[in-house]
């Protein structure tokens, strides 16, 4: 086996598509933690269809890079979720699913009516679950992938302390003079980057494991937000390595693959959290 990873490592292909699947669960790691503690979880499963949404559109028009479509709606429609779930009458999850099903069904609707390709349900199928063309990255897509990896990385660290206060105590974080619509803002363009990098890893419906099970799995193991992004920041690109190496040597799925192995961290970590429970307090 290891004389036959070594072989598959000699090929580009192979090293662009793990250097893209680490970084990209290394950023939604990162966020995952600020999400699920504000009880936003899904907000990547509603940006991940609108994605979906923003995908169809570039197919029906023909051009060939769809992140030029894809990656502007993806962060407007961040902003405009945002300001939804927080300043009228459709709150928070609501906004979420109203969003991520109106997203989804137009998409779908849209590549059905103006279909320029002739195997529409393997196109649906790979945008939805992943498909393999996290093996066949260029070397111009990886490099984008770096920067806007980078970009995402060095803004969370810059704007930590922010982050943190917004996240455990919003309103607090007001009084004490922080504008919080500017860091909550931030947050959901910062995620909007990482599902749009996200979808050829593994497919819009199961962004949101990676953006979940990293800090879920943390949280049974640590207290403080620090730990627990730490900790997430680890477990996650553990996982992704992982899941892209199982998938290469046995032929799975990619993105299902690294879902499956995130499963499986949160499994061992809850039960290491149940058996140890004194870590929880560190």
């Amino acid at each position: 086996m290891i004389e036959k990873l070594a072989m598959y490592l000699q090929y580009p292909f192979v090293r662009y598509a793990l250097i893209v699947g680490i970084l990209i669960a290394l950023c939604s790691s990162l966020l995952g933690v600020t999400l699920v503690l504000k009880r936003f979880s899904f907000i990547g499963d509603g940006l991940s269809h609108v994605a979906f949404g923003g995908i169809a559109i570039a197919s029906v028009i023909n051009l060939s890079n769809n992140m030029l479509v894809v990656l502007p709606v993806t962060v407007i429609s961040a902003v405009l979720l945002l300001r939804t779930g927080q300043h009228t009458r459709i709150k928070g999850d609501a906004a979420i699913a109203m969003i991520s099903v109106g997203a989804l069904a137009f998409g779908y609707l849209i590549m059905n009516i103006f279909s320029t390709s002739s195997n529409l349900s393997g196109d649906v199928c790979s945008t939805l679950f992943g498909s393999v063309s996290i093996l066949t990255l260029t070397y111009r897509e990886v490099w984008i992938c770096i920067v806007m990896s980078v970009a995402v990385v060095a803004l969370f660290v810059l704007f930590y302390n922010r982050i943190f206060s917004v996240t455990f105590d919003e309103d607090f974080a007001k009084a004490a003079g922080t504008n919080a619509e500017r860091y909550n803002l931030l947050i959901a363009v910062m995620i909007a980057l990482i599902i749009v990098l996200a979808m050829n890893l593994v497919g819009s419906l199961l962004i949101s494991a990676l953006v979940i099970f990293p800090a879920l799995s943390a949280m049974r193991l640590f207290g403080s937000f620090k730990k627990v992004t730490i900790c997430s920041a680890i477990l996650s690109v553990i996982c992704a390595f992982a899941g892209l190496i199982i998938s290469i040597l046995a032929g799975t799925p990619v993105g299902s693959t690294i879902v499956a192995v995130d499963v499986a961290a949160f499994a061992v970590c809850y039960c290491t959290g149940r058996l140890t429970g004194g870590l929880q307090r560190g």
